[in-house]
């Protein structure tokens, strides 16, 4: 019996469960294509469930090679593979899962005031919170935080606690990017003085006025790509707070002078703005 046997006997129950797992090897990386896979000459394995037209045994494709056939995780190339493997990973856009990767401490104190309670997961440095819903894999969306989801993979570091909730719109804003062509907004922006209409979701004003710090905060801390951080930073805050009446123009005038101070015009405000609440169909 191998060291790393219990790990094959960890992805085997994984995958009893239906999560796809697949070994990494030192450094936390998947194991390299074979040589008939070598840059992706076999044509990959796109699809994020099955392996696709590549008929490879081997661990090969990343993210793409993860599987929850036991034939597979047992036969002579896994077993190999297992021997050679530091820790078990899972794909978790496969499972229908996403996975917020907190890698700091700043990080987790930004998820705890800003995202709804989920599983979270304990790391080296700081959690992961697996949401129920898949989407698109995105680094770096804010400082110290990842999305792991479609075409992803993601450690597997126990069960975790809590009780694992929907992928909420706050996590999907943070990937988006605006679009290419932005819809011109008028030269005044008329807003009302109130946004939504709806009934207050928050417990205390408190909760939105942290809100709109951390966003100012958030705007204020970009060292680069200030304009896609201003319009992720105002999808972030429209999606939490921007269908119900407590949102108003005078917080909308302090993420703008936030925006201002970064360099931004007036009118890429407005732009993004505008953007936002397009992509939100507010």
């Amino acid at each position: 019996m191998t060291q790393q046997t219990p790990l094959r006997r960890v992805a085997l129950a994984l995958a009893a469960t239906g999560l796809p797992v697949l070994p990494l090897r030192a450094g936390k990386a998947p194991f390299g294509n074979c040589r008939t896979c070598a840059d992706n000459a076999c044509g990959g394995r796109p699809n994020m469930k099955t392996a696709g037209p590549c008929q490879c045994a081997d661990v090969c494709h990343a993210w793409a090679a993860a599987t929850t056939d036991p034939r597979v995780l047992t036969s002579p190339p896994w077993t190999a593979a297992w021997r050679r493997a530091v820790c078990v990973a899972y794909h978790p856009g496969a499972a229908g899962l996403t996975v917020v990767d907190l890698d700091d401490a700043a990080a987790v104190t930004w998820a705890r005031e800003t995202l709804p309670a989920t599983r979270t997961v304990e790391t080296t440095r700081g959690q992961h919170w697996i949401y129920r819903g898949a989407m698109p894999s995105h680094n770096a969306v804010r400082p110290g935080v990842d999305i792991k989801s479609s075409m992803s993979y993601a450690r597997w570091l126990g069960p975790g606690t809590g009780t694992m909730t929907a992928l909420p719109d706050v996590v999907r804003t943070l990937a988006m990017r605006e679009p290419a062509a932005a819809r011109p907004a008028p030269h005044g922006v008329s807003v009302p003085a109130r946004f939504g209409g709806g009934d207050c979701r928050h417990r205390t004003p408190a909760y939105l006025e942290r809100g709109i710090a951390m966003a100012e905060q958030r705007i204020t801390d970009a060292s680069s790509a200030v304009h896609a951080t201003v319009y992720r930073t105002f999808l972030a805050v429209l999606s939490t707070h921007g269908r119900c009446s407590c949102l108003t123009e005078a917080h909308m005038a302090r993420l703008f002078s936030a925006a201002q101070a970064k360099g931004e015009s007036a009118r890429h405000c407005a732009d993004a703005w505008t953007n936002a609440r397009t992509a939100l169909g507010m």
